[in-house]
């Protein structure tokens, strides 16, 4: 008997958007942003992405979040249906399952890699549980290159982040926020601040990375000086 030959995935370094599927499986969860070069861990308990997770495994590794979208586009109550899945965006970036740990109980816990942004041309059926959506990755070709160097002014939103995070009554190790790279400052920033789904959605549909630094830099400032009615700072 010959020796099994372990197929090789490609790692997402390697993978550019000309090489990745036209058919996506999606993990649609609002407030998860997954951003390229981020990372993200995810704990999966129900049993349809439990299956998305398998079958993904057994593939490329490859399954797109994206968040729902409150929006309808010609609501009507009285066609209401509570067993329809939820809009989606349509804006989400497809990732690489870079980790995978699974526990006595058969849930599992993952870490997504983000690779490139994509646009939902359609949703598809199908007999697998989780939700199938032919993509375009057309306009965000430019998301699996090296960055280099992002024109922003990241003093101003450092010091819009210290102001966010004391107003919020939130910890951070500065040294290490501080010693970051241009590209994974933004990256992390904009994937871990609670910022409600549509603006996580705006930080996403950003076109360049210098939009996106402009961004949040907004929505620290913002969140930084809320009020409440009486016109106090809310407290954390």
């Amino acid at each position: 008997m010959s020796p099994r030959i372990a197929r090789r995935v490609p790692r997402p370094r390697d993978l550019r958007v000309e090489s990745l599927p036209s058919r996506l499986p999606v993990f649609p969860l609002g407030g998860a942003l997954l951003l390229p070069r981020g990372r993200l861990p995810l704990n999966i308990f129900e049993p349809r992405y439990l299956a998305l997770v398998e079958d993904v495994l057994a593939a490329d590794r490859l399954f797109g979040m994206i968040q729902p979208s409150d929006a309808k586009d010609d609501p009507d109550p009285d066609a209401a249906d509570d067993d329809a899945p939820p809009a989606l965006f349509r804006v989400g970036c497809v990732g690489r399952l870079s980790s995978f740990s699974e526990r006595e109980d058969g849930t599992c816990s993952i870490s997504l890699t983000g690779i490139a942004r994509f646009r939902v041309l359609a949703e598809l059926d199908g007999p697998q549980p989780y939700r199938l959506l032919s993509v375009s990755y057309d306009g965000f070709g430019r998301d699996t290159d090296e960055p280099g160097e992002v024109p922003f002014d990241r003093e101003a939103l450092l010091d819009a982040l210290r102001r966010y995070f004391a107003h919020r009554g939130f910890e951070a190790r500065w040294d290490a926020i501080e010693q970051m790279d241009d590209d994974t400052l933004l990256t992390t920033l904009s994937m871990i601040c609670p910022f409600p789904p549509a603006e996580k959605q705006a930080l996403l549909e950003a076109p360049t990375l210098s939009e996106r630094a402009r961004t949040l830099q907004a929505l620290l400032e913002m969140a930084g000086h809320e009020t409440d009615e009486d016109g106090r700072p809310h407290s954390a």
